[in-house]
């Protein structure tokens, strides 16, 4: 007798037991709708905070430089290619990193004492004085003075920071 009791008990201790943990679960993780906890997104928000950012976006990039005017002894930088027309006798000194492509003319390189211009069609180093081949992808890979002199008049695709010197 004292067992069938017993084991009442304990069932029934057991069910109450299981009836709270299982109310305080489902109660008790229950968060106001729009709180921090759980906020709400609607399509029209998310909509708006895309266009916001598109803004913000393009107005970042329209304040990168692309191209500046040429003159004399004035930096340039761009991001595409600019076509560049250099008159025997003149130089462009390039930064670093910046692509030369000679397109028309007699182009001699300009290198500096840490080496010369990186041909990379060519897969060779252009030393001072040496004739840059047309159609050829030049990279200068320091700032420190290199570049290209034009022996005749001769058109260059640059991108990247350029000066033009005489």
């Amino acid at each position: 007798m004292f067992k069938q009791q017993r084991r009442r008990i304990y069932t029934s201790v057991i069910v109450i037991g299981l009836i709270i943990f299982i109310a305080q679960f489902v109660y008790g993780n229950q968060v106001d709708p729009g709180s921090t906890e759980d906020p709400i997104v609607t399509q029209s928000y998310v909509e708006q905070r895309i266009q916001q950012l598109r803004f913000y976006v393009d107005e970042k990039l329209k304040e990168i430089p692309n191209t500046s005017v040429v003159d004399d002894n004035e930096t340039n930088s761009s991001s595409t290619y600019v076509v560049v027309e250099l008159k025997a006798g003149e130089s462009v000194i390039a930064g670093a990193g910046t692509e030369i492509i000679v397109r028309s003319g007699k182009v001699l390189a300009k290198d500096s004492p840490s080496g010369g211009l990186s041909d990379v069609t060519g897969a060779v180093d252009i030393k001072k004085d040496q004739v840059v081949p047309a159609n050829h992808l030049i990279i200068i890979p320091r700032d420190d003075g290199r570049g290209v002199k034009a022996e005749k008049n001769s058109f260059l695709l640059i991108r990247g920071a350029y000066q033009i010197t005489k």
